[in-house]
């Protein structure tokens, strides 16, 4: 029995149907509807901020209650401020070009055939999260912008928060004159909706987990429906022999300490022994006076005497680990092909930045380094949809099919072709070996 007949009457499943039908009635709608829409959902988040912060107080008071993190508690908490902030970034949405029926290539056969590659929607996106409200309105604009229905689970902590946002955004794309059901929170706060979400292949077209690296990897490792898998960020800054020193300390600390519990900031720091000497008394006094705990190797410990900063030994655990803190693992390495080489051994994909005066060192790093961005003096902190000029992202993906980096609105689309001809028919003389059993295509 598969899945989908298992829990026929599973009302995670019967969302995933309606979502699927809204998907349809949405693919071919114009872009000045769904703007309309997207405006719509901004007028009404701000128009209707107070009861969203009502809902949001439940769920802070409950996450206080329980000893949640104060850090967690700021992503949770939702303010009239943030709320306006969010609406805003609704209304940035509406000026993106829409992806949607973009030509992606095109050309004509010697036959006369026109060949078109355009973007279409995906269909059902199912967007899995953690504790962050926003998230909700994000993933929505987005999703609805590239003609996707989204189906939303967020994590229990922000339950009653995204029923109100949901509620509201429901609300206002219905007044729009699109289907309700292009957005819908996931039913239920249990597990087992998780799950069944997961298994919905057939019925859900991709999944994007956004969260930490245990929820991408329970997504990942359980999911029947497709993953678009955005990983966690283990970045590497890397100091070359032939560097600008005060550069180089200006990016490691923003790369470090601008904001650490993102998963573009920097979690090592590799260091090339010609100028380790140089260059470490300077970057550990400037981390210490950011308040930033190194993990180092023993030529880093020994440099860290008389800087100030807090400096423990390093373990093999510390080269891998995604820290989200004013941590840093660091060590001094031989040349470049060992900073490579450890970044490969350790990375998880995301972001690793060279700093460098030599042309030459930047384009061997460039070619040798495979992570989704590689920065040539710049903080690996600009691996971002905003940043990069996107608009606004769904989250950045460290796998290598589909979508890779920071995903704009074009990667929340796939292609289908579209051929065109005048009572076009394939000769005998085409026929060629390979497509006998159905699947060569000749």
């Amino acid at each position: 029995m598969s899945d989908l007949t298992a829990t026929v009457d599973s009302p995670v499943l019967a969302a995933a149907r309606r979502a699927r039908e809204a998907a349809a009635a949405l693919a071919p709608v114009p872009r000045s509807v769904k703007d309309a829409a997207l405006l719509a959902i901004a007028d009404a988040l701000v128009a209707r901020a107070a009861e969203i912060t009502a809902a949001n107080a439940e769920d802070v008071a409950r996450a206080r209650e329980a000893g949640t993190a104060e850090s967690v508690i700021d992503r949770l908490t939702l303010t009239e401020e943030r709320i306006a902030a969010i609406a805003a970034d609704v209304r940035s949405v509406v000026g993106l070009p829409d992806p949607v029926g973009e030509v992606v290539r095109g050309y004509t056969l010697p036959n006369g055939l026109d060949v078109r590659q355009v973007r279409v929607p995906l269909g059902v996106v199912g967007i899995i999260y953690e504790a962050r409200p926003n998230v909700t309105v994000d993933a929505a604009a987005l999703c609805l912008k590239s003609g996707n229905a989204v189906l939303l689970r967020g994590s229990g902590s922000a339950y009653r928060s995204n029923t109100a946002l949901v509620e509201v955004l429901r609300t206002a794309v219905a007044g729009a004159g699109l289907p309700a059901d292009v957005i819908q929170l996931v039913p239920g706060e249990s597990r087992e909706s998780v799950q069944q979400l997961m298994r919905a292949r057939g019925l859900v077209d991709v999944l994007i987990p956004r969260g930490g690296a245990s929820l991408i990897r329970t997504v990942v490792e359980g999911s029947t429906v497709p993953v678009i898998e955005t990983g966690t960020g283990n970045c590497h800054v890397y100091v070359d022999a032939q560097t600008d020193l005060a550069m180089a300390v200006g990016v490691l600390l923003n790369s470090k300490a601008q904001r650490v519990s993102v998963c573009n900031a920097a979690e090592t720091l590799l260091v090339h022994q010609d100028v380790a000497d140089a260059f470490l008394p300077l970057a550990l006094a400037a981390l210490a006076g950011a308040g930033v705990t190194v993990h180092g190797d023993g030529a880093v410990l020994k440099a860290a005497e008389g800087t100030g900063v807090t400096a423990v030994p390093a373990t093999e655990e510390d080269w891998g680990t995604e820290y989200l803190s004013l941590d840093l693992a660091a060590a001094v390495v031989p040349s470049l092909e060992a900073a490579v080489d450890h970044i490969r051994r350790y990375s998880s994909g995301h972001t690793e930045a060279i700093v460098t005066t030599s042309q030459a060192a930047a384009r061997r790093f460039t070619q040798l380094v495979d992570s989704t961005t590689v920065a040539v003096n710049a903080s690996t902190r600009f691996t971002d949809g905003g940043e990069f000029g996107f608009g606004a992202e769904i989250g950045i993906s460290t796998q290598k099919l589909h979508a890779r980096g920071p995903m704009g609105l074009p990667e929340l689309t796939s292609t289908k072709y579209i051929v065109t001809g005048d009572g076009h028919v394939r000769g005998e003389a085409e026929q060629t070996v390979g497509g006998a059993d159905g699947h060569g295509g000749r």
